[in-house]
């Protein structure tokens, strides 16, 4: 039974005979499973790569997507699960909000654009992301360009201090229905570089390679996803009234406790934990409103 929003499209697994006849180059990554199904390995980046440029020309008419070698390839699934419990939490049990007039902002929008791509394509919702990447950024930016679809619904804004999240991003007569976010997991590279190691081992991969691309501010910053997600509640606190609801990806359980003792503390009116299961992973969406 999937673990997948009802409104996922994903819910019911891949149909990889659609998928590559709309992408070719997937057919090179597809393995069969113990089951004898069709499948890809998800530990190789160039095969979720291709996975995700198939589900994105296949299911949401985006006909041209591609990143940098050694990007973060967020999977399509995932991320688009949380946006389908994110519309939930803006619905509030009445009609889904849909539409340009729903403004998300999307931190961290990376070169692969996933959250401000699935919440046009799904919902029709205008999405900002926010970048401090100079590449990742013109890469975004050239995926805007190449794809007509997207022209109307992001836009995008160049952090430029890499010490700030919202600070220098959210202006004086802005208001966002909701933010995204999928925090850097790790405390430092070489925390990154042993999960790595040890992802490898556990599968049996030899020692050389990454399971996971990723650029090291996508992967890590000081402190870890606590840290990271802490300072974002503190630069909340300044936007309450610009923000309906903030919300973030929170891998690690036991961070959950901590950043809602910081919420509390913070003066966050309401405080909800929406949990999220893609198959074998476990995560789950913080959101914080300062708003009654």
């Amino acid at each position: 039974m999937s673990t997948f929003h009802p409104r996922n499209l994903h819910r019911d697994g891949y149909d990889f005979d659609s998928l590559t006849k709309v992408y070719p180059s997937l057919q090179p990554y597809v393995i069969r499973n113990p089951a004898g199904e069709p499948t890809i390995s998800f530990s190789d980046p160039e095969a979720v790569k291709a996975l995700n440029t198939a589900l994105l020309i296949g299911h949401y008419g985006v006909q041209h997507w591609d990143i940098p070698d050694g990007y973060l390839c967020p999977t399509v699934p995932g991320r688009a699960d949380y946006l389908h419990h994110l519309a939930d939490l803006l619905a509030a049990g009445g009609p889904l909000l849909r539409g340009k007039d729903i403004r998300i902002l999307d931190i961290g929008t990376g070169a692969n654009l996933i959250y401000a791509i699935l919440g046009q394509r799904i919902y029709d919702w205008s999405v900002v992301g926010t970048e401090v990447d100079p590449l990742a950024l013109k890469t975004a930016k050239a995926l805007i360009g190449i794809n007509p679809v997207l022209q109307k619904g992001i836009r995008l804004r160049q952090q430029k201090d890499r010490r700030s999240i919202l600070e220098g991003i959210i202006r004086e007569h802005d208001f966002f229905h909701a933010t995204v976010c999928n925090p850097p997991f790790y405390a430092s590279e070489a925390e990154a570089a042993e999960a790595n190691a040890r992802k490898r081992k556990n599968l049996k991969l030899g020692t050389v390679g990454r399971t996971v691309a990723g650029q090291p501010a996508e992967l890590w910053t000081e402190g870890g996803e606590r840290s990271f997600l802490l300072q974002l509640i503190r630069e909340s606190q300044a936007y309450g009234q610009q923000v309906g609801w903030f919300t973030s990806l929170v891998s690690q359980k036991d961070n959950v406790e901590p950043l809602g003792q910081a919420l509390e503390k913070a003066g966050a009116k309401a405080v909800k934990v929406i949990p999220l299961a893609a198959g074998q992973k476990r995560a789950r969406v913080l959101a914080w409103r300062f708003q009654e």
